[in-house]
């Protein structure tokens, strides 16, 4: 009852339901993110992951520009379908998942001797270790808590295990931007970012999720709007 009183009153879809690997959304929202901001302000966006447009998405662009709210709303839109309810979207066409795994955030269980950078390579060691062909992965950065060199070789690599061994649909946000490599040789890459404008040495987020990648995060523009101060910028 509830399902159907939110699905009307904020326009859900009902979605279609495969029994491929299909995720193809059509002007996908947070259903969570959106109530949270003022009417017609979130920011919809497609994605598409098969055959033709790939099972491993890349995702780059800056902080703050909303990769982590796409990922995650694919997969809220996932879950809710698989429990019978419409979703956010003005058209979802899902394949059934087996599991979803995530990997998001910054937690660190230091009674247990976790640091961090443990607790984050233990929950992709159990991803990478269980996911199937039909599970859908959400890989929010790895390798952040380590130095430059193994941070980047330890993404990389489990991109190419993602890819190659379990062909697990995925969605991979980063900001080691040489991953982007793995889309010339990689069959099911594909790059994406989320877009921004820059204007008066100011970096404007259009929430836009678009074809291609980006060689560029803003850290210092991001670190500006935090208020870092002027010497430190």
């Amino acid at each position: 009852c509830a399902l159907a009183e939110v699905a009307h009153r904020y326009d859900y879809v009902r979605p279609e339901l495969f029994d491929d690997r299909r995720i193809n959304l059509k002007n996908s929202r947070h259903p969570v993110v959106e109530q949270s901001m003022g009417a017609g302000e979130f920011v919809p966006n497609d994605l598409c992951l098969d055959d033709e447009h790939g099972w491993l998405h890349l995702i780059t662009g800056p902080n703050m520009a909303g990769k982590s709210t796409v990922m995650r709303q694919v997969a809220v839109t996932a879950l809710m379908a698989q429990i019978g309810s419409f979703v956010a979207a003005d058209e979802a066409e899902i394949g059934l998942v087996d599991r979803i795994f995530t990997r998001v955030g910054a937690t660190d269980d230091l009674s247990r001797g976790q640091s961090t950078f443990m607790v984050e390579m233990s929950e992709a060691a159990f991803i990478l270790n269980h996911a199937t062909q039909n599970s859908l992965i959400i890989l929010d950065e790895i390798g952040r808590g380590t130095s430059t060199f193994d941070g980047l070789s330890i993404a990389w690599a489990v991109a190419e295990y993602v890819h190659d061994h379990l062909e697990a649909r995925t969605l991979f946000a980063t900001h080691y931007h040489e991953l982007t490599e793995l889309a010339r040789t990689k069959e099911s890459v594909r790059n994406c970012h989320v877009a921004v404008r820059e204007w008066n040495d100011e970096v404007v987020f259009l929430r836009k999720l678009q074809p291609g990648a980006t060689n560029r995060s803003y850290g210092i523009q991001v670190g500006r709007l935090a208020g870092l101060p002027e010497g430190v910028i």
